[in-house]
């Protein structure tokens, strides 16, 4: 069953589901048949049952690997909210855990967007309520992905402020949870909306250039398959993308509008098994075509601040064209596509998942520990309970969701109740680009951008932050107020007697480094 096919029974559903234990299967006959209940003779604007809103929405958690529990959840996520259904039913028929999600997304959709200046209390109240368990947020995602599909058939107006509220809010927060196949799907769904005129000439751009691209990569995709065969390497996939027309809008936006200095409009890409293939692909790749000067980056020693891995060169292709070529392996290239919904789970063997690709060096991804859930082995201790579990769709071993554990930026700024410039803190946490710099031990710290020593020291530990003295950026000391770019080593230097000051509340940029400066400052003041 494909992404665009309709759903026409929970089987559909359970097909798409990665080898599903009866128990699962039947969850989600059961949730199926409950809300195709309680939605008899509810229909959407479009006309069509509203039921089918929620079976695409539980469509989409299967696609991307999620479990039974939060499938279920899509299913019902509406039952409250519109059908009355009391949470105490949901409860007695799926479990307290199914529950727990139906409520969260039931509280994200009381959720009203007025522009992000205004948005200040709904968003405090959606990282509140996604902060527990993170599935709650991916499932809100699924069901703004469904209907930002049907958003046509909604008023002009309100489909215009849904639009927005997708990009400013929905989009961002899917890349910030390095889920890039959803993040560009409801980018282009709400830039048609949000910018009509410009969408059209866009779509317009694209499909001009990728006709007139198309033999030149198919040339070259015929090619690179005859070098990677007779290299020894048999076992690879060679296809191309498109760039997405939102981020294709912003990025000519940012090239002054000359589409002749966007390069990665379509996209060469070669998935392989190993991390030792990805750098053997990159040697024939420039064997065959001529590297442009600077426009090669590995992503795989250095991950961007939301996991993404790669290696990407950008090459003359000999007949007047540049074209961009990714190399990856098949489990960064899931993790591209669904970011934290590829993380959240850890093998049912009690081994922890936090081993990189083909035993690649643990190092490279030292990121999960500030972006995505903590990797524990899954031990019973004496007196405890078992930590809620899903199986998820994987090319490996069964793997299972540890519920709960979620990113740590997302927890700190759902604590920041006192915190009084909260949307700032909010776009610089989330909506901002990221910068990651480095401990001398080689450990990547994920900051804003505009993070200074400050705020690389909190993110360490907070007595790190509380005692810092001075810093020392790529071997040279440095001020406190210096700006921090990818890349640089930080090496942080404390002294039992240092302690912030009110200054330190302009250089931060962090919520968890002002909280804790403002935390200090109070405290001396009591003393």
């Amino acid at each position: 069953m494909r992404d665009e096919q309709p759903v026409e029974n929970a089987h559909d559903i359970i097909a798409l589901m990665s080898a599903p234990s009866a128990e699962d299967k039947a969850l989600i006959e059961k949730a199926y048949a409950f809300a195709e209940r309680v939605h008899q003779g509810h229909t959407r604007l479009s006309g069509e049952p509203y039921f089918t809103h929620l079976a695409e929405t539980a469509k989409n958690l299967a696609l991307i690997g999620m479990g039974a529990k939060t499938i279920a959840a899509g299913l019902l996520h509406d039952t409250v909210e519109d059908r009355g259904t009391a949470p105490e039913e949901i409860e007695r028929e799926f479990g307290k855990e199914v529950r727990f999600l139906v409520e969260g997304v039931t509280k994200l959709g009381r959720l009203k967007y007025h522009g992000i200046e205004r948005h200040r209390e709904s968003l405090r109240k959606l990282l509140v309520a996604t902060s527990r368990d993170v599935r709650v947020l991916i499932i809100k995602l699924m069901d703004r992905l469904h209907n930002m599909r049907t958003l046509s058939f909604v008023p002009e107006e309100k489909r215009r402020r849904i639009a927005l509220e997708t990009l400013d809010i929905y989009a961002a927060i899917a890349h910030r949870l390095g889920m890039s196949v959803i993040r560009q799907k409801l980018e282009d769904l709400a830039f048609e909306h949000s910018y009509p005129k410009e969408f059209a000439e866009i779509k317009k751009l694209a499909e001009e250039r990728e006709r007139a691209a198309q033999g030149e990569l198919d040339s070259m995709i015929r090619t690179l398959r005859r070098a990677l065969a007779k290299d020894g390497i048999t076992h690879f996939e060679t296809d191309y993308r498109v760039k997405g027309l939102y981020s294709l809008w912003q990025k000519l936006k940012r090239k002054g509008g000359e589409v002749e200095k966007v390069y990665d409009i379509a996209a060469l890409r070669v998935i392989v098994d190993t991390i030792p293939e990805c750098y053997r692909v990159l040697g024939i790749v420039h064997r065959l075509w001529q590297p442009l000067p600077n426009k090669i980056k590995d992503y795989i020693a250095f991950p961007k601040p939301n996991g993404y891995q790669s290696l990407h060169t950008t090459v003359f292709t000999g007949g007047g064209g540049i074209v961009e070529i990714q190399i990856r392996t098949r489990q960064m290239h899931d993790e591209a596509l669904y970011g934290i919904a590829s993380h959240v789970s850890y093998k049912e063997n009690g081994e922890s998942g936090a081993e990189g690709p083909a035993g690649g060096r643990q190092s490279s991804f030292d990121w999960i520990k500030s972006l995505l859930p903590k990797f524990s082995r899954m031990r019973k201790k004496p007196g405890s309970e078992e930590a809620p579990s899903e199986r998820r769709a994987s090319s490996g071993p069964g793997h299972r969701y540890e519920a709960g554990k979620n990113p740590s930026w997302l927890a700190e700024l759902a604590e920041s109740d006192d915190e009084p410039d909260f949307e700032s803190a909010i776009k610089s946490d989330i909506f901002s680009h990221r910068v990651f710099a480095f401990t001398p031990k080689g450990d990547v710290v994920d900051l804003p951008i505009d993070a200074t020593p400050i705020d690389f020291a909190y993110m360490i530990h907070s007595s790190i932050g509380d005692h810092i003295s001075g810093a020392k950026v790529n071997g040279k000391l440095v001020p406190l107020s210096t700006v921090l770019h990818n890349g640089d080593i930080v090496h942080i230097e404390t002294k039992k007697s240092a302690h912030p000051t009110a200054k330190w509340l302009d250089i931060a940029k962090t919520t968890l480094a002002r909280r804790h400066i403002r935390s200090a400052l109070e405290e001396e003041k009591k003393s």
